[in-house]
């Protein structure tokens, strides 16, 4: 049974709160970036890095969360982890798309969502070197730069534009490769953008019509899935379930189905 979203003033309140550490963090992401900026540490494999400006920007946002309502629990990518008392959990990607930041592509994103009894109900992606800030509130619709955004009608599957993402694990990325390869010629194309909350997003606002990807932790997906389910778009896993690590699949209504069931047949599911 879905769960009511909470009283409007706690879910505006979080959201103002995302807004504004989504706006701190990605501002010093965009103007504090070293010249010299380097791999400070390294994650699943020697190409899952982390730089010093991923630890940076989720050190701010925890703190600004943190100030504001400590009894909250956090979730972050960068080990920033803690139970909280309040109900409400914070997950937090401080710096998606890091391989992107490291080479200067401006695919990369400060993801912020903020869950109520596990159910996020206010979730923020910026995206600054697009200058663009995505934000929902669950049952109030999803907003780029203040105005209100749609997904984009079904297409027939063989029209339709799909996004992805691979794992840095090189055994889990030779199966992957061959869903895609399997995948390429019942659609329109493949887009792999490199930061999974941005191609959320990017299913939002219409400028893609599906985003699936195996492997996906929480803070990857918590506030672009909201964003993208209200935008219209759905978003689940295997058919019958929610997205998760095990597959994530977010499209526009109509091509959802037929795309789970086709990638479910493929085996996108497992490595």
């Amino acid at each position: 049974m879905t769960q009511p979203a909470p009283e409007a003033p706690e879910a505006a309140e979080l959201l103002e709160i995302a807004l504004e550490a989504a706006r701190q963090a990605g501002a010093l992401l965009r103007d504090g970036r070293p010249a010299d900026l380097g791999v400070a540490a390294t994650k699943s494999s020697p190409i899952d890095v982390v730089t010093e400006m991923d630890t940076a920007s989720e050190r701010l946002v925890m703190g600004l969360i943190s100030a504001r309502r400590p009894d909250d629990g956090l979730l972050g990518e960068e080990g920033a982890s803690r139970s909280g008392s309040s109900g409400v959990r914070w997950v937090v990607d401080p710096l998606d798309g890091t391989v992107n930041y490291l080479y200067g592509l401006p695919s990369w994103a400060v993801s912020i969502a903020a869950e109520v009894d596990g159910r996020a109900v206010a979730g923020v992606v910026a995206v600054p070197a697009r200058g663009e800030t995505f934000h929902a509130v669950a049952g109030g619709g999803a907003y780029l730069n203040g105005r209100r955004i749609h997904c984009r009608p079904a297409p027939a599957p063989g029209q339709a534009l799909v996004a992805t993402g691979f794992n840095y694990v090189q055994s889990v990325r030779d199966h992957q490769a061959e869903v895609a390869r399997a995948l390429i010629p019942q659609v329109r194309d493949i887009r792999r953008g490199g930061a999974a909350a941005v191609d959320l997003c990017d299913v939002a606002c219409g400028r893609l019509d599906a985003f699936y990807e195996r492997g996906l932790q929480p803070w990857d997906m918590a506030a672009g899935v909201l964003i993208a389910r209200e935008a219209g778009a759905l978003s689940g896993g295997r058919p019958g379930q929610e997205p998760s690590g095990e597959l994530a699949v977010t499209a526009v209504p109509g091509l959802h189905q037929p795309l789970q069931a086709l990638l479910d047949e493929l085996g996108a599911w497992h490595d």
